[in-house]
């Protein structure tokens, strides 16, 4: 261990010890910065003591998140409200941002990352003496966040990159492999929030058969393989493979590890994101249940108090250091295992006054982040040269029933692709005869949009359409295509929809020559409200998106699923884009990947996978399916030349022959 990081901690130890008996700060910030350094040298504690029963890290686990649980969020200085109420409106965010990078501490403790936890005492002990001096100012304090950011940014930057790509990196694999996962009170060793989700999803696998384990893993790892098998992509020169998952997975992960090292390929788990640094969007990564959705949505612009332009120049280049130095390990790294799951109650976002938020000027820097990060990435980790694979099961919040869902959803994750195969040929066959598909939504639903596809060069040996067959994306049940943007015009609208774990109500977007002109939703009171949220949440800061994707769902059978347990608006969009005509908001399905042939299973060769935007090698880095399902769906109709119609589906039913039997599970 560094002599001198380890020197520097103990200098903070004894400093933030020595807070607790001082009075030279004024109240009410005193109060604030001896809980604070409570905290902190509670997280100390946790780092020095070596021998860890797990009765012990279960208690530190309660005792450290109780703080943001939302029964005593409404007193915690995590919450921007409660911080701007008690030490005003000045310092209440500073304060607030720096509670919620502390909070990250319990996982630095355990994973024994003395850096972490010394540059994060460093931080508040700056802070504290500007308060200790007697005029703190804002601008002083902004300073410091800026310049601790900046001066860390490189070895924090480096650690994430590394920790994605290196197999010596065995934190979480070391639990996964080694531990004895028949008590679920392992799970505590991850410093991460545990709920009673983890330990009955733990328990409830340990009830498997061997045999069962092991089919279920076989799923999600002959996804990923078959990924190589059916781009056509050489796996050989790979050796690493991420696997992404929730904690109570582990007695599934650990088989799919060894399954993953039969064809060749070393696994690395590693944590979601922690620190403001790296946070991103979405947590990428190991995760578990939040001890409380709304303390991470308050925190989701927390980079507003130092984000600019010197900074963002500034982390990319750490980014594109990272990389270089790892440039072999990024070459050899091939791709995401992703198992999601789904069920948590209901999220709807409070908006808080109090909560940072960045201005237009960051936004615009995020959004250029966003983008030039993700060319760095794909230059190290070329995308045509990988693969994924992405797998959703429910965890027990989802209610009573919560063991038959899972057993109906790994049937409806291994249903029969061969038939599928034939039913989505008729699709693909009469999609193919369209220069426009017109969708249209029922009842109260405003739906009212034509898709454009394009031209066929050679219909005889060329398709708009991929016939999906659960190999990466599980699971089966879709044709989708890139439409072409010139031409796509009208309203998407969907009553309620869950996207990356937010509600939007009403969501309705309106499209011009593909792009969205126009969006709202009724999420909030004020109109004003609602598009910051669809800006903020959907659009990722841009003031507009094209429709990277439109693709037709026939895995009714998951649908009737849905509707037979009340679940529909649990579901991920993994499922749900199974489930009715979806649209995806951003780049197309073969973002980087254009130039790799693919063909279906009749040998057609698919070429609608680029846009005008891609084309250009523009690319937006996201992608959000939006899904009507069919209660909400009338019609689709596909338009061909001269106008002759040919329709899908009417009155949310599949009529094109040889599709009938789609619509079994839903009568």
């Amino acid at each position: 261990m560094d002599e001198l990081l380890m020197e520097r901690h103990d200098l903070n130890q004894e400093r933030l010890k020595a807070i607790l008996q001082e009075d030279s700060v004024k109240e009410p910030f005193l109060a604030y910065f001896k809980k604070m350094a409570e905290r902190l040298l509670f997280a100390n504690e946790v780092f020095e003591e070596k021998d860890r029963p797990l009765c012990r890290m279960k208690t530190w686990n309660q005792r450290w998140y109780e703080d943001v649980f939302p029964s005593r969020y409404h007193v915690c200085y995590g919450n921007p409200e409660y911080a701007q109420a008690v030490l005003g409106e000045e310092f209440g965010d500073i304060l607030c941002f720096l509670y919620a990078e502390i909070h990250g501490c319990l996982i630095y403790a355990v994973e024994e990352r003395l850096f972490e936890l010394t540059i994060l005492s460093e931080l508040f002990l700056e802070i504290y003496q500007l308060f200790q001096d007697g005029n703190p100012l804002r601008k002083t304090a902004k300073q410091i966040i800026f310049d601790h950011m900046r001066d860390y940014s490189q070895e924090i930057c480096a650690y994430r990159v590394r920790e994605q790509l290196d197999p010596s990196f065995h934190f979480a694999s070391d639990i996964v492999m080694k531990e004895d996962l028949s008590d679920p009170d392992v799970l505590y060793r991850y410093g991460e929030y545990i709920s009673e989700n983890e330990i009955r999803m733990l328990s409830f696998l340990n009830s498997f058969p061997k045999e069962r384990i092991q089919a279920i893993a076989k799923t999600y790892v002959d996804g990923f393989h078959d990924g190589f098998i059916i781009n056509n992509i050489d796996m050989t020169q790979k050796a690493t493979v991420n696997i992404r998952y929730h904690l109570g997975f582990e007695p599934v992960i650990r088989e799919a590890v060894r399954q993953f090292q039969e064809i060749g390929l070393t696994p690395i788990l590693y944590r979601g994101t922690t620190g403001v640094i790296t946070r991103g969007m979405s947590k990428v990564g190991y995760i578990s249940t939040s001890p409380n959705p709304q303390f991470e949505y308050d925190h989701r612009f927390d980079q507003a108090l130092y984000f600019n332009n010197a900074f963002m120049r500034h982390k990319l280049e750490c980014y594109r250091n990272a990389y270089e130095k790892l440039k072999e390990e990024a070459a050899a790294f091939a791709g995401p295992a992703c198992m999601e799951t789904f069920g948590e109650l209901p999220f709807t976002p409070e908006n808080k006054e109090a909560s940072l938020r960045l201005s237009e000027k960051q936004e615009k820097l995020s959004v250029e982040f966003q983008n030039e990060s993700s060319k760095i990435a794909n230059e190290y980790m070329k995308p045509e040269e990988r693969s994924f694979t992405i797998i959703a099961y429910p965890i027990p919040e989802i209610g009573e029933k919560f063991e038959e869902i899972f057993e109906e959803v790994v049937k409806v994750n291994t249903l029969n692709k061969e038939k599928y195969k034939k039913i989505q040929q008729y699709l693909i066959d009469a999609l193919d005869q369209g220069v426009e598909v017109h969708i249209k939504g029922a009842k109260d639903n405003e739906t009212d949009l034509y898709v454009a596809l394009h031209e066929l060069d050679h219909p005889d040996r060329e398709t708009n359409f991929e016939n999906c067959l659960a190999d990466v994306n599980i699971p089966v049940g879709e044709v989708f295509t890139s439409p072409k943007l010139k031409g796509t015009n009208g309203v998407l609208h969907v009553s309620e929809v869950y996207l990356r774990d937010l509600k939007f109500i009403d969501l309705k977007l309106v499209f011009k020559d593909g792009m969205i002109s126009e969006y709202s939703c009724r999420n909030f009171e004020s109109e004003e409200e609602n598009q910051a949220y669809i800006k903020q949440n959907l659009l990722y800061n841009r003031e507009t998106l094209p429709m990277g994707e439109f693709a037709v769902g026939t895995n009714t059978t998951a649908y009737a699923m849905a509707q037979k347990y009340g679940i529909l608006y649990q579901l991920p969009i993994l499922i749900v884009e199974k489930m009715g005509p979806h649209f995806a908001v951003g780049d197309t399905c073969y973002s980087h990947s254009e130039a790799t042939e693919l063909h279906n299973p009749d040998g057609k060769e698919i070429v609608a996978k680029s846009n005008e935007w891609s084309r250009k090698g523009e690319y937006f880095n996201c992608h959000t399916d939006i899904t009507i399902p069919y209660e909400e769906l009338d019609s689709i109709c596909v338009i061909g030349l001269g106008g002759m119609e040919t329709h899908l589906i009417e009155s949310g039913k599949f009529v094109l022959p040889g599709t009938e039997i789609l619509n079994e599970p839903l009568t």
